[in-house]
């Protein structure tokens, strides 16, 4: 399968604002039956969430947003959702994508296969619903208009610092690629992320927790009514506060810090001001709804939100034990002046040598990780998943 990031039965049934969405546990054709499937059955109007042993709507256990629904919705379509059939046709489209083999001897092909160590979006539970984008408003499922200022900050975000990129010193390195913190670079808002889309929260007496499989993040949100902080006091993933609404829980988060990085294009330039609005609800006794709203006028020409279904999975989720990133950049960087030293003594081959080269220097601890943690933590869900986050570049 390929080394790139990422038929239909029973059904499930829920009314949200106004909009009936179809959610339902899917098995593509062609693939190994290793998937984990949600219950089929339909949630009456009646049914309420258990409670917690303090009375709060009880969420916790182990989750998964994994999907095919794309963020934005395709260019060729039109519409805000699928048929039944129109929607498994989509998903075998993407999952002959994800399989589509890199090319042997080259940079890309140096790495673990996604399907070997359980990573691929079809080999886990999976709920899919018949919307075509995420996003639901704005209504034609795309982002809105970015500003200047938000282009110019996710430039200079992602944009290799010169004279020499991100293999100069250890500084230039992304954050993801050193294994500081995960979600594609950055974990909030709680997206799908090509494998690791896995989540464990816990409540307590005025707090809850959540635990992101990928790198180990872990979010505290505080219920008890604290302020925020000053605007001055920043984390990675921010600082959140929450409050029940109903069955709802509210989070709003802000204070995050300016190295939002990675490739989550959506945030990638927005300001010290962005806020995030969560809504975590559940519809069923396997499912949750995930709803976030994103709100930076200096970003966008108007917030925007997005909702994703989530589905109860086996737990427990493991360690990524994603390190390699770190102990790997004394290769990574005498890769890196191996290219540069053969560039000078042949400057014909310059370019595409440097370029196979660094590559090569950097991917290879991503398919160690990969294998180690495939290795050590092999078992029922696919063993790699348990270690696989060591090999995410």
């Amino acid at each position: 399968m390929s080394h790139r990031l990422i038929a239909a039965t029973g059904g499930l049934a829920i009314a949200l604002g106004g909009a009936v969405v179809m959610m339902w546990p899917v098995r593509l054709a062609g693939q190994a039956d290793t998937s984990r499937t949600v219950s089929a059955t339909t949630s009456s109007a009646n049914w309420k969430a258990p409670r917690t042993p303090d009375g709060q709507p009880e969420i916790q256990g182990y989750w998964t947003n994994n999907t095919y629904t794309p963020l934005e919705r395709a260019a060729n379509v039109n519409k805000e959702f699928f048929t039944k059939e129109e929607a498994e046709a989509d998903a075998r489209r993407r999952a002959a994508q994800e399989a589509t083999q890199t090319t042997p001897g080259t940079t890309g092909d140096v790495h673990y296969d996604f399907t070997q160590f359980g990573l691929d979006r079809g080999q886990g539970t999976r709920v899919e619903n018949l919307r075509t984008s995420l996003i639901i408003d704005p209504p034609d499922g795309k982002l809105p208009a970015r500003s200047a200022e938000f282009t110019a900050r996710a430039n200079a975000r992602r944009t290799p610092r010169a004279p020499g990129g991100q293999y100069d010193t250890v500084k230039n390195i992304p954050i993801g690629s050193r294994c500081i913190i995960g979600g594609v670079g950055q974990p909030m808002p709680m997206f799908p992320q090509g494998y690791n889309s896995n989540y464990q929260i816990v409540q307590g007496p005025g707090y809850v927790m959540i635990l992101y499989e990928n790198i180990g993040d872990i979010r505290i949100i505080s219920l008890n009514g604290e302020p925020f902080p000053p605007k001055e006091v920043t984390q990675w993933m921010g600082i959140s506060r929450g409050h029940w609404d109903g069955d709802t829980l509210i989070v709003e988060t802000s204070n995050f810090n300016e190295r939002i990085e990675g490739r989550n294009a959506a945030i990638q330039g927005v300001s010290s001001d962005f806020k995030l609005i969560e809504r975590f609800k559940r519809t069923g006794p396997n499912t949750m709804m995930y709803e976030a709203t994103i709100d930076d006028p200096s970003s966008y020409a108007s917030p925007w939100t997005a909702q994703v279904p989530f589905a109860m999975m086996d737990g427990p989720i493991f360690e990524p034990a994603c390190h390699e990133g770190n102990y790997g950049i004394a290769n990574t960087l005498a890769g890196a002046r191996l290219a540069e030293k053969q560039a000078a003594e042949n400057p014909a081959a310059a370019q595409p040598a440097a370029a196979d080269q660094r590559g090569a220097a950097a991917a290879p601890r991503g398919g160690a990780g990969g294998q180690r943690g495939g290795g050590a933590r092999g078992g029922a869900r696919g063993g790699a998943r348990g270690g696989n986050a060591g090999g995410n570049q």
